[in-house]
Parts: C-alpha cells; structure tokens; sequence
C-alpha cells in the first residue's frame, strides 16, 4: 500500500495537516487575504504570484511551517491541472499536507493522483530512501482505497521498467507476472522455451530462442466467468539489442524500457483487480530478449505465426509485432468482448507524437471518442491514429504472406496493421506506448512510466466493456 496517501480521519491526535493553498495568477489577490500581515510579507518578498509551478512553505512566527503557496498557473494554459501537484509532492519534506484551496476548474478527484504520480523515486540501488509527503484526503475509504491502488499500481509499472536488464530478464519478468497474479488468486499458465513451438507460438519462441533465458507467454485469467471478457496483452522484450540489425549505442541505452507494454498490461491489471471491477480479465505477456548469438534469427528469415500467417524477417529490430503477434492470436481464441495491447513498439510513434503521447489505434471506430474524453478528463493523453489499409501494401512480401516491417513510411501505422491480422476481427485498441520520460515534469520524473491506463482504466470503470463495438 502507498504511504503517500491517507484518509484525513487516520490523523493521529498529535499529528497536524498542512493546508495547501492552489491559485491562479488571477486568484491570488484573494488567496492573499488569508494571510497574516507578517505572511503577506514574506510572500511579496519572494514574489510569489500564483504562475505555475511555483512552491512557497509559510512559516509562522516561528519559523514553522504553517501553510504552502502553490501556483497553478493561467486557466488557458493549463493542460496539466491537478496532475501539476506532483509537481509539490516531489519537493515539499515529510510531513502531512491537505489541500485546502484549489482553482474552480479543477477536480479534486484527480488531486490524490497528482500526488502520488510526482512522489516517486527509483532508488532500488541507492543507499537511502527518500520519505515523500502524505496528502491526507478528505474522502471516504472506498475512494481512498481507489487512490492508493491507482497509484501502486503507476508506481508498479515504472519499477518493472526502470530495473536494469541484468535484474529483469525473461524470468524475473515471469515471476513478477506470476506474484501480481497470485495477489489476487488469479489462475495462471506458462508456456516456456521450446515448448512454444509445441504448443505453436512459433513468433515468440523465435524472437528468444538466441537469449541465455528462454522465451514465454505468461497468461492469468480473473474475475467472475459470467463477466465479459477483457484481453490485456503486452510486450515484453527484456532487453533490446536489435537482433542482428543490431542498434546503435544510443538506440540500445535504454532499451531495458523495451518491457513496457508488459509493465502497461500488468498495471492496468492490477488497477481492475485491486478495484474489483466486474470483467473477465485475461492478462497475457509475450516474455523474450532479443539478443544476438548463434542461434538468432535472421533478415529474410521467413516465420509461420500461430495464426497461419507466414512473415519474412525484413529487421530483426521489429521483434515486437512478432511476440504481439502470437499473443494476439492467443487472445481472439478465447472471443472477448475487447483486446487492448500494450508495446514499446516504433520510433515512428515518437517522431510523430513525442514520448509522452501514446498513438491509440483502433478497429472499432464507435468507442474512439469516449476513450478519448476519459483521457482528457484524467489528463492522460492519447492520440487516434488511422489504421490506413492501403498501407498494408508496404508491408508487401513476393514470398511470404507479408514482412514484418515496412520501411521508412508510416511506420507506427504499419506496425498497427500488421498487429490487426492477428486480432480475428474482435474488437481490438493498440496503443504504442514510449514507456519512458527523457526528462522530469510535475507527476512524471524522468524513467520508466505508465500512459494512457488511467483513463482506459476509469472507461472501463464506467462500462467501456458495454460500448457499441459493431462499427
């Protein structure tokens, strides 16, 4: 459980809140009358005006801390709204806090989130452990709880990212699946090594067949059977070195990040198990490293996939849609309601979007708009991008049903078209994920983080599984 989030009504007798005062610009002359003559002093001399990002600890006449000052900038600019505040929680000291004021337009639901998003730290090597402030929440416990799981389960998914490849390969990624399953007595099945091409997830088991540790798909089903059916499926590529196109040093650097989609996957899980939501959930993780020996396999390499689907290797580098590929195909088996993947899965994705917007594609053309308004409403970003079938010729192969690459154009649309022959028609979302801040903004340190699970988690909440999937 998260210890940077409580119910105000856990205070101990001896233990005091401090109010957190959040204004504009255009508010800050009012805010200003709640202060003390010598407060309003020691305001003005350090020229806090409300602009955003701006921290201020008051002190009494004591020099104890008494309230704190934080700017939220203009209405006009704001796109981050309370997700801001983990701007504070990352900088104030221990201690409790409560928020006392805020800007109109923001909701106070999404202030506990904020909190939690910026007090983290990847500190699993580091010799001491940063304590981060407690925001105390004027919230029953059911909302409460909703909090802390929401961010344990962010938090949860930066770690699997953030932890080195030496640390988190194929079997440790395994495990980790396995111990978030059995929390929550989920029923689990593990398909490892060779016993992929038996049981015919022949992408996956050629994508980590050159890996000191083997190849796997990890699956555990939750949830009430007589609830519809929900497919979570994720890339887990430990580590990333290309194949035998092999990347160049600064493409390889952070490629531990390569096991994203899985850390997406397993947060979301984790978020609807721990909230109980009424879905069938089915969770499964294409597990591999794409590493070089002997062993590897090749450019121009042609790969018969579980759907029948024969594809020549034109890069080694796109692995990804392969170990999806498989996984996918798994999923349609069993007829969900909805699949939803999660991959770290193309440079062309960044190049058009940057790294903090996922594209969101989609074969279902009615639910776009309200996934869309839940990612605005949680300030979680998402973009729709086309699934564009004319595309799908530059993935033309003369002696393969199609490659697995399609060169320089479009390529985040490519990859998403080459994940749809495995999908059998269900409805499906594909989001390309980055997995990974280059650098520090409020409620997003720099490393490993989740896009895009808030607000599929809160549609599904809200009965995303009920939506109009005919079109």
């Amino acid at each position: 459980m998260s210890e940077i989030l409580q119910a105000l009504s856990d205070l101990k007798p001896d233990e005091v809140a401090i109010p957190i005062h959040i204004c504009r610009p255009e508010g800050w002359a009012k805010l200003q009358t709640l202060l003390s003559d010598f407060q309003q002093t020691f305001v003005k001399a350090r020229n806090f005006t409300g602009e955003a990002g701006q921290r201020l600890r008051l002190p009494d006449v004591n020099g104890v801390i008494e309230q704190v000052l934080f700017g939220a900038g203009s209405q006009k600019n704001d796109v981050l709204g309370p997700i801001r505040l983990g701007g504070l929680s990352a900088h104030l000291p221990k201690g409790f806090y409560r928020v006392e004021t805020l800007p109109e337009d923001w909701d106070a639901d999404l202030c506990p989130v904020g909190w939690g998003l910026g007090a983290y730290k990847f500190e699993v090597y580091l010799p001491e452990e940063t304590h981060f402030p407690v925001l105390c929440l004027d919230m029953d416990a059911k909302a409460v709880a909703e909090a802390v799981s929401l961010t344990d389960a962010v938090h949860y998914g930066r770690d699997l990212i953030n932890l080195p490849a030496g640390d988190l390969g194929p079997a440790a990624l395994h495990q980790a699946t396995l111990d978030l399953a059995q929390k929550f007595d989920a029923e689990v099945s593990e398909i490892i090594g060779e016993a992929l091409l038996k049981q015919n997830y022949p992408m996956i088991h050629a994508v980590g067949r050159a890996a000191h540790e083997a190849p796997r798909l990890i699956e555990f089903e939750w949830g009430n059977p007589e609830h519809p059916r929900l497919a979570l499926v994720g890339k887990g590529i430990t580590f990333d070195t290309g194949g035998l196109n092999i990347k160049g040093a600064s493409g390889a650097r952070i490629m531990k990040k390569d096991r994203g989609g899985a850390a997406h996957a397993l947060a979301l899980a984790e978020m609807i198990m721990a909230n109980d939501l009424p879905i069938r959930l089915h969770c499964l993780v294409a597990i591999a490293e794409n590493a070089i020996s002997a062993g590897a396999y090749r450019p121009g390499d042609i790969l018969t996939s579980r759907e029948g689907l024969t594809v020549e290797i034109d890069n080694t580098d796109a692995e990804g849609r392969l170990v999806l590929g498989d996984a996918l195909c798994k999923a349609a088996e069993l007829d969900p309601v909805l699949m939803i993947d999660f991959a770290t899965l193309t440079g062309a994705a960044r190049v058009a979007l940057g790294p903090t917007i996922p594209p969101f594609f989609c074969n279902r053309k009615n639910v776009v708009e309200a996934v869309m308004q839940y990612a605005d409403a949680q300030h979680d970003p998402v973009w729709p991008m086309p699934l564009w079938q004319p595309y799908m010729s530059l993935l033309h192969s003369p002696i393969a049903d199609m490659k697995n690459a399609g060169g320089s154009f479009a390529g985040s649309v490519t990859a998403a078209l080459f994940l749809e022959r495995f999908v059998k028609e269900r409805p499906w979302m594909h989001f390309d994920v980055y997995g990974w801040n280059p650098t520090s903004g409020p409620g997003h340190p720099k490393g490993g983080d989740m896009f895009a699970i808030r607000a599929l988690y809160h549609w599904l909440k809200a009965g995303g599984l009920q939506s109009d999937f005919s079109a």
